[in-house]
């Protein structure tokens, strides 16, 4: 098969490149930056931004689907980066697809992220599942970070999010993914394309970029410790999230196109690509450390209103219907990461979507 895969010299894209040589499919990349040293000999590449419609014209031409993997990344910021964000996922976006329609590409794997469904599922003892409100900058000054029930204000308990929840993106970043999926929906309804969404959780590897404001979480703290610093931890470092290894993501997007033919045409599926493990920000940041030698982190209790406290969804969907599994457990994939390369970041934050969260310099202290 013959893919495209847009964001292909970023952090996940690489690695889907070389997934799909592997599976003796034809791959071609779309990308701001030349092919660098890991970047397998003879694969075509248009090096070119999102944005420009004759550049996507020329890539997609000939494709038998694209793996759409290029956006601007993390938090960023503050909220002047909207435009921005919204310019190159959601512009770009629509840009693609346009190309595709017009050369006849019918099928699409899109980098989705967990992010679109906000807080994650919860349940409250005397009412059962509840989806708590905004976060209270009162509560979170005061280092009160769990969310409380919106009814009684008791204590939830988190649990897995499943692919039909409602969407509730929390922030700027979160609002353009899901626009994504919804434009990818409308274009396969147009035309009868075949569209799919993965969307990611905290993807973590070798070839992660470098400390920046666009950083996922991982490598912000895998960053400070090449520095000799300790790792910085938001609130009580308690926040639930799923670690997955990029080598199982870029399994995942091999997986999804597989069977995307045998998907109804008009129709969009999501899926939830994580480990399956519940791990807290804290735990991850004291495994890196350990596997690295130090620093021990340093859990600050500051805090971002555009993060979340707990998000973590069940892989059930994607391990049913793309007879995928995650290969990479937590501990041996942070002991692995706690030394591999990294990379220099993406010009203007652009590059592949990591699903993780960044580290955003605008905080709130209390």
């Amino acid at each position: 098969m013959r893919v495209l895969v847009t964001g292909g010299a970023g952090f996940i894209g690489s690695h889907i490149v070389a997934e799909l040589l592997h599976h003796g499919h034809e791959p071609t990349v779309l990308d701001v930056r030349p092919p660098d040293p890991a970047t397998p000999a003879g694969v075509p590449w248009h090096r070119a931004d999102i944005r420009d419609p004759g550049a996507l014209r020329r890539a997609v031409r000939g494709a038998d689907a694209v793996c759409h993997q290029a956006a601007r990344v993390g938090l960023g910021k503050d909220f002047a980066d909207a435009p921005g964000y919204v310019s190159v996922n959601d512009h770009g976006t629509a840009l693609l697809l346009a190309a595709m329609a017009d050369a006849g590409v019918e099928r699409l794997v899109l980098a989705g992220s967990m992010v679109v469904y906000g807080e994650g599922r919860y349940e409250c003892a005397a009412h059962g599942p509840v989806r708590p409100g905004p976060r209270d900058p009162g509560l979170l000054a005061a280092g009160s970070f769990e969310p409380p029930c919106p009814s009684c204000g008791t204590p939830l308990v988190p649990g897995l999010v499943t692919e039909d929840a409602p969407a509730d993106p929390r922030n700027v970043y979160a609002t353009t993914k899901l626009a994504q999926e919804h434009l990818a929906a409308s274009w396969a309804r147009a035309t009868g394309g075949r569209a799919t969404s993965l969307r990611y959780h905290n993807v973590y590897g070798d070839r992660m970029p470098r400390d920046t404001p666009y950083a996922g979480v991982a490598s912000f703290f895998r960053s400070a410790l090449e520095a000799g610093r300790a790792p910085r931890v938001f609130e009580d470092g308690g926040q639930r999230r799923d670690f997955v290894h990029v080598a199982d993501v870029a399994a995942a997007n091999a997986a999804a196109l597989a069977v995307l033919a045998e998907r109804p045409p008009g129709t969009l599926r999501a899926y939830n690509v994580g480990s399956g493990e519940q791990r807290t920000v804290g735990e991850m940041a004291r495994a890196l450390a350990d596997a690295h030698g130090g620093p021990a982190p340093l859990v600050t209790g500051e805090y971002r209103l555009g993060d979340v406290r707990h998000i973590t969804a069940s892989p059930a969907r994607a391990l049913a219907e793309l007879d995928w599994t995650p290969r990479v457990a937590f501990a041996p994939g942070m002991r692995a990461f706690a030394t591999a390369p990294l990379r220099a970041a993406s010009p203007a934050g652009t590059g592949t979507d990591a699903g993780g969260v960044g580290p955003q310099p605008r905080l709130n202290h209390g």
